[in-house]
């Protein structure tokens, strides 16, 4: 086995998932998915920070021993308790017996809840501290970020902060470790459709997170999951920042629509035609019954602009638009410039429930929807053309 050294303390112990298909059953990954962990070795004592996913578990027992030889770790501190993290507890404590398990309150109740281990703990609180010698550990409680019990641990010689799932990615890892020694290209995307998908809802606590570690020199992120970030540390942080403030990336347009019958797209398509002329250049078009819902949130976090179109369905809205909506929404989407276009046979609930639920939201509607009784006509798409034009000059603005 290839060891990882991030530094003359840090070892990368962590493993590759490459079957998985969807992560929490939900989110697709083409590219994998890396569970992290780290060996921090001190002069006195040594700590693995966060675990593996379960099914890893005697990989991860494997790098340890390549790492410490016949020596056991002493700690096993735990940022989050999340089970593709904390899986291995178990497996770790049977190959350990004498390891401490080390989190805040809430983390150490969740240990005993999920795996039934309940003693060799050291509760820990906010600021606290543990030495391994001549390594200094602080911790760094982040609730919500994104589950109640999240913390950061700051490796204070080193100015390194592992910090949980908080500046983490989709896909595994390709060799190397450190974003120094790769291609980050791929990453920086799915780090966005990460962020959108398992974060985006906790834009608040991400910010509060990031207002307690302002004071303090980081040069080396070491997160849960994919590249530990140095070369391109600054643009990982501006790019958390910008995504949990839920300010756009570009000034591009998302269109999420439904069409049974083909006259909602053609509406879409005339909007999608004037967006262009309008001079709009970032334009991602989502047939919602067959993108998925993964990357429709992506860009729309991505995005200034969208445009939700749908048929009438049951007297609401077409199911999977309404799943991306109801998604948006949930996620505390704001600070975005919204259009909505409507078809119905002989009721226009779908516009209607559409525009009531961005009116609720902290999104901006920027005029009334556009609607087609039947199938749009000229003049329907007209205003279709004349709505993407007002959309345009809402998101350049």
């Amino acid at each position: 086995m290839r060891l990882h050294r991030i530094s003359a303390h840090i070892n990368y112990i962590g493993v590759n998932d490459r079957t998985t298909e969807r992560f929490e059953t939900l989110w697709p990954l083409p590219h994998g998915v890396s569970y992290n962990s780290y060996l921090v070795t001190g002069s006195d004592k040594t700590a693995i920070i966060d675990g593996v996913e379960v099914s890893h578990a005697l990989q991860q027992i494997d790098a340890i021993k390549s790492v410490l030889g016949d020596r056991n770790p002493d700690y096993l501190i735990i940022n989050h308790m999340e089970p593709d993290h904390s899986g291995a507890i178990r497996i770790l404590r049977q190959a350990f017996p004498e390891l401490t398990i080390v989190g805040n309150v809430q983390t150490l109740a969740m240990v005993k809840g999920f795996y039934g281990v309940a003693d060799n703990f050291l509760t820990v609180k906010d600021g606290d501290t543990l030495s391994l010698g001549d390594v200094t550990l602080r911790f760094a409680l982040t609730p919500m970020v994104h589950w109640p019990e999240t913390m950061m641990t700051y490796f204070e010689e080193e100015k390194t902060l592992l910090s949980g799932d908080a500046f983490g990615c989709f896909g595994a890892l390709n060799g190397a470790v450190v974003d120094k020694d790769m291609d980050t290209t791929p990453y920086f995307p799915e780090m966005i459709r990460y962020y959108s998908n398992i974060v985006g809802k906790y834009g608040q606590f991400v910010q509060r997170a990031m207002a307690k570690l302002k004071d303090i020199t980081v040069e080396t992120i070491c997160s849960t999951h994919g590249p530990v970030w140095q070369a391109e540390l600054s643009r990982v942080i501006d790019l958390y920042d910008r995504l949990s403030r839920y300010e756009p990336l570009d000034r591009g347009v998302t269109i999420v629509y439904g069409s049974m019958y083909g006259n909602t797209e053609r509406m879409v398509e005339a909007t999608a035609d004037a967006l262009v002329e309008a001079g709009v250049r970032n334009i991602s078009v989502h047939n919602a019954a067959k993108s998925d819902l993964s990357y429709i949130l992506a860009d729309l976090f991505t995005h200034a602009g969208v445009i939700f179109a749908s048929p009438t369905y049951s007297d609401s809205v077409f199911p999977p638009v309404a799943a991306a909506l109801d998604a948006a929404v949930l996620r505390g989407l704001k600070n975005r410039e919204v259009a909505v276009i409507g078809e119905f046979t002989w009721a226009p609930m779908a516009a209607k429930k559409i525009g009531a639920a961005i009116e609720a939201s902290e999104m901006n509607l920027i005029s009334d929807p556009i609607t087609a009784k039947h199938a749009p006509d000229a003049d329907i798409l007209d205003k279709c053309r004349a709505l993407a034009t007002a959309l345009a000059e809402k998101i350049k603005a």
